[in-house]
């Protein structure tokens, strides 16, 4: 069976809510959308306190390049703009919307008819997809539209679909692929298109059996268009894992998917893109896992962008009192929230609720010198190495030691038997490194 070669493991798989179909969430009272909700530039916000906008309409636009347009995901009044705490704590500047209703943008079609017949370019189908502010929806957050736009002399030759969901507990992904099979393999046709290549592949783990069927029985009348069945490992979901898996070729550290002849995008990425390009929709909804110890209705919810958490817990049937965890994502590589009111992103892909028995804060130890975390690292580094010399301000160190290569895939915390809280220490270390290269990158630039 296909996967990577180097590290990973296999924690438990807890994807109970993979056979509780899609529901369609309560608008907010108020959406908090944030304008930070990608990677690169915040948008630029094109309204104002008191404007009245439309579900659908655009609300902030992307600041160069490496940015994202951003829509109203509810019509009602602009409420505010203002710094609202994010999933990292931190205060970014929010578009707040007074929700009066779901009054959408006329040439947005709200249809279930399938579009199966694309008649745009490339060049156009790049241009809608940056319209409607789609971004990889896997986490990472990157715009779609600059994945498409490789760099001259870089030639791709496949297009690879991320369906594996390797996340313990998350199942929305798998929901929408069978919910909405036919649209994916639109969406995949369409973007096989923009980039100029003749073959997609879709890769999903054999943990979604009734996926991979339903799929593989679809994709026979899409030319070019196969499904690939992946082992069960984590992280299989890495882009660079996958692409191993799926292709057998490694990206070299410091390169890019482009750089060994693939792009990867999320198959909820691949779906949206189907709405942008066949149903004039932007980004204002995504489905997400709402799962956990004690949670009374555990499922999956089509969620508009800009929800409170709180409001998802309560139609999943309420914060449990024995929460002492809400997670923002997977266990794996989710982030910890500091409060229940933060709002639903583009990126966000599930909610999870832990109580103390399940989260018990342990006693970390001295490393022992097994080797663990770096016989599981998916990426061969060395991370026992990385803690230490975040702990002892090495940053010059930590980059020579290859910290950037990092995936942040939590590996090495899960297997390590003295507890050692690595990931944290990883996370702050390449965080520190990356900011010292990106203001060496800036100082160099403004001195030529």
């Amino acid at each position: 069976m296909k996967s990577f070669t180097i590290g990973g493991i296999h924690p438990p798989e807890f994807k109970q809510t993979s056979t509780v179909p899609i529901i369609q969430a309560k608008l907010p009272r108020t959406a908090i959308v944030l304008l930070n909700q990608h990677f690169g530039k915040p948008a630029i916000p094109v309204v104002k306190k008191g404007d009245v906008v439309k579900t659908g309409q655009l609300i902030a636009k992307a600041d160069g390049v490496v940015s994202a347009t951003i829509h109203a995901p509810v019509s009602g009044i602009i409420k505010t703009i203002e710094p609202i705490p994010d999933a990292t704590g931190y205060k970014h500047q929010a578009i707040l919307i007074e929700t009066s209703g779901d009054e959408w943008l006329d040439q947005i079609n709200r249809s279930d008819t399938l579009e199966r017949d694309c008649l745009l370019n490339p060049d156009e189908i790049i241009q809608k997809i940056a319209n409607a502010g789609i971004i990889g929806m896997g986490g990472a957050g990157f715009p779609a539209h600059v994945k498409l736009m490789p760099p001259e002399g870089k030639r791709v030759s496949v297009l690879i679909v991320n369906a594996v969901e390797c996340e313990p507990y998350l199942t929305a992904d798998h929901r929408l692929m069978l919910e909405k099979s036919e649209e994916i393999l639109v969406g995949l046709t369409i973007l096989m298109k923009a980039i100029q290549v003749d073959k997609g592949i879709i890769g999903i783990e054999i943990n979604k059996m009734d996926a991979i069927r339903r799929l593989q029985e679809l994709a026979v009348s899409y030319p070019g268009i196969t499904v690939q069945p992946l082992k069960v490992k984590y992280p299989q979901g890495g882009e660079k894992q996958l692409i191993e898996a799926v292709i057998h070729r490694q990206v070299p550290s410091g390169e890019l998917p482009v750089d060994v002849g693939a792009i990867v995008q999320n198959v909820a990425t691949v779906y949206a893109v189907y709405e942008a390009v066949q149903k004039n929709k932007p980004l204002v909804e995504r489905v997400i896992t709402v799962t956990g110890n004690g949670i009374k209705k555990p499922g999956n919810f089509l969620v508009r962008i800009g929800t409170p958490m709180s409001d998802v817990l309560d139609m999943a049937g309420g914060l449990p009192i024995d929460a002492a965890k809400l997670i923002s994502g997977g266990p794996m590589m989710g982030k910890p929230l500091t409060n229940p009111d933060i709002p639903v992103t583009k990126c966000t892909s599930g909610l999870l609720v832990f109580s103390h028995q399940h989260t018990p804060r342990k006693e970390s130890f001295t490393c022992i010198r097994c080797g663990k975390c770096i016989e599981v690292c998916p990426m061969g580094l060395e991370p026992y190495l990385f803690m230490t010399l975040t702990q002892h301000n090495e940053w010059d160190k930590l980059e020579k030691a290859h910290i950037m290569d990092c995936i942040e895939c939590g590996c090495c915390t899960y297997s390590c038997p003295a507890t050692r809280p690595l990931l944290d220490y990883l996370r702050i270390g390449k965080q520190t490194v990356g900011n010292l290269i990106h203001r060496q990158t800036n100082h160099s630039d403004h001195g030529q």
